[in-house]
């Protein structure tokens, strides 16, 4: 299985949260690949910018050096991100559902909003 981490998720990984439950913990670590999207890191830097977030500046080498591949916010994601139903309406979790869909990852996310659209979740 390869998964796309949504935001939340990622920064509860980064920092062992509890919130992450042992199944998603296991399935992060066994998982074939993993991918932090620069939607995800574009997130936390606003968040941080804004002062609602207090978070490592080096989360991104952290998630790259455990295995963490980047994915970037291609063409193809943004078209698709546009034109998803408005289940949700933040768009940072429009463009992960995109991402998931394009390149065929589970995406991880507690976010019930998003099991909504076609895409294959997994709940922390």
């Amino acid at each position: 299985m390869s998964l796309l981490l949504d935001t939340p998720v990622m920064l509860w990984w980064a920092y062992d949260d509890r919130r992450l439950g042992e199944a998603a913990r296991r399935a992060i670590a066994t998982s074939e690949r993993l991918f932090l999207s620069s939607v995800a890191v574009w997130e936390i830097e606003i968040k941080r910018a804004l002062g609602k977030l207090r978070v490592d500046s080096d989360l991104r080498e952290q998630a790259l050096r455990s295995g963490f591949s980047g994915l970037a916010l291609t063409l193809e994601h943004a078209e698709v991100a546009g034109r998803l139903p408005r289940h949700h309406g933040d768009p940072f979790d429009r463009a992960l559902v995109a991402q998931a869909m394009c390149e065929k990852l589970t995406l991880v996310s507690a976010d019930e909003a998003l099991a909504a659209y076609d895409v294959p979740l997994l709940r922390p």
